[in-house]
């Protein structure tokens, strides 16, 4: 079976929004990915670390997938999110997104049990045993505490036919370029970081899977396809037009400052399910400046 590459671009990590009372707002998240599409983004990605899906019921995850799915209605592929620490949780997770009727499925590294690399590699290969779907794996290091290294990523690569590429927030170069400089034809590399996105896209990477996205889709993905293009000038522009914003996503643990954004846009509720509370004080003049410079907000 050929590979072929999932997308090229910018994909949304999309924020879950909440009511008041603390449900999925499911108008909301509607609004939401019809303002990504409209702002030209390549794919969607429900139910993520973004989303909020470690404090979401498997239930809560269908529904806000399929919502999405529903929504897209095939205007651009939605990955919807699979992740848990146990394999077997993370195998029906898996069955659910696909039942969702999904693209593909995103599931990230084992957390919390710190695996080691034979690990990381049979819970990957036990998932793509259980669906055939196109299936992205996540390296995010800091909030997993395990690293899937350049070795087992390829080694992945090239033994499951459907697995169709690797998100990397690692922030490691070396490693990230070594995947990208032996994987197989069709194997996507898509950045984790937002402001990373330039310099790896200039390495061969294909594409971001995007917090900022949610609050600028055009802007963001104009650069990112810029960069694709080899527009550097454009793309070097906007990135540094972005970078204020992009950083002050990370001011406390994302989604907290995205989801505040997007309140001050009118967008959603500025609702977290704990542990994650809403933005301090202290911090919401750094989103208010930043959407500010970027003429979102009025002074």
């Amino acid at each position: 079976m050929k590979r072929r590459l999932l997308f090229k671009g910018t994909a949304t990590a999309l924020v879950t929004p909440f009511k008041k009372d603390g449900a999925v707002d499911e108008h909301a998240l509607r609004e939401l990915v019809e303002y990504q599409i409209k702002g030209k983004v390549e794919a969607l990605v429900p139910a993520g670390s973004t989303g909020e899906a470690a404090t979401l019921s498997e239930t809560e995850q269908a529904f806000v997938v399929e919502t999405v799915v529903d929504q897209a209605r095939g205007r651009v592929p939605v990955v919807g999110g699979a992740s848990s620490n146990s394999t077997t949780k993370a195998i029906a997770l898996a069955k659910q997104v696909k039942q969702s009727g999904a693209d593909a499925i995103l599931t990230v590294a084992p957390f919390y049990n710190k695996p080691t690399q034979e690990g990381i590699y049979q819970h990957m290969c036990a998932i793509a045993d259980a669906v055939d779907i196109p299936i992205v794996i996540y390296n995010v290091p800091g909030r997993t505490a395990s690293n899937i290294d350049a070795k087992t990523a390829l080694k992945l690569a090239e033994e499951i036919p459907h697995l169709a590429g690797v998100k990397e927030a690692s922030a490691n170069f070396g490693q990230i370029m070594e995947i990208l400089h032996h994987r197989p034809s069709g194997f996507g590399v898509w950045s984790g970081d937002d402001n990373l996105t330039l310099p790896l896209v200039a390495l061969g990477a294909d594409g971001i899977v995007s917090v900022i996205s949610n609050e600028v889709p055009k802007m963001f993905s104009d650069m990112v396809r810029a960069a694709l293009k080899g527009k550097w000038e454009k793309a070097r522009e906007l990135h540094y037009r972005l970078l204020q914003l992009m950083n002050v996503n990370f001011v406390e643990s994302n989604p907290i400052p995205v989801k505040a954004a997007l309140n001050m846009l009118g967008m959603i509720e500025n609702q977290l399910r704990l542990p994650l509370t809403p933005l301090s004080d202290a911090n919401r003049p750094k989103i208010q400046d930043a959407l500010q410079e970027l003429n979102l907000l009025k002074p």
